[in-house]
């Protein structure tokens, strides 16, 4: 399950980013039960915006994480895990950034990084990229590929995405309109949500 994080504009100051995290909270547990996931499912927060997290979005993220973990289920993250330059020639990775702050908190990191290398670009080989192939040592599941191609990031990767920029999946003709960002993880149900 994934549920919409909040952009930094919509978190007025750290002590309203937390409130506000632990109300997300509460939505996506509500979400989830209603739509039958089991308990200790893990929830995805969807974190759009990069680099090194300020006051406000940590608050919200972990406010919104310790909301999921406390009701039950398991928080898990979809972040950057592409290194964004900074002021003075430092590197900051959303990733890493968010664990190395999470203190004792256990989150499951879904990363995306579409620049070539690590990704192979919209490609599908018969042994899948491990998601530690994405950079991050950590990660459970990498997005790799996404439609339609950034090519800010993604333009040295391969020429197997179509010409329209978008990734299909294989055998699959360009004018159904069924492009997809193309991911791997460490287990064939990376939400852990099915029956057991």
């Amino acid at each position: 399950m994934l549920f919409n994080g909040r952009l930094f504009n919509e978190l007025k100051s750290v002590s309203y980013a937390s409130k506000l995290g632990k109300s997300d909270a509460q939505a996506a547990l509500v979400a989830a039960r209603r739509e039958g996931f089991l308990a200790r499912t893990v929830i995805f927060l969807d974190q759009e915006q990069g680099g090194r997290m300020l006051p406000e979005q940590k608050a919200y993220i972990y406010a919104w994480v310790d909301g999921v973990t406390g009701g039950g289920f398991r928080a898990g993250i979809y972040c950057s895990g592409i290194s964004a330059a900074k002021e003075g020639g430092e590197n900051v990775v959303t990733a890493d950034d968010i664990r190395q702050n999470a203190g004792a908190r256990k989150i499951v990191y879904w990363v995306t990084n579409d620049a070539c290398p690590p990704s192979p670009g919209c490609a599908f080989p018969k042994r899948a990229p491990s998601p530690v192939d994405s950079g991050i040592r950590f990660a459970d599941v990498w997005q790799y590929a996404q439609s339609p191609k950034r090519p800010a990031v993604a333009a040295s990767c391969p020429a197997n995405y179509n010409r329209d920029g978008n990734c299909y999946p294989p055998h699959i003709d360009a004018a159904q309109p069924l492009h997809i960002d193309a991911n791997t993880a460490t287990t064939a149900d990376p939400s852990q949500g099915r029956t057991p």
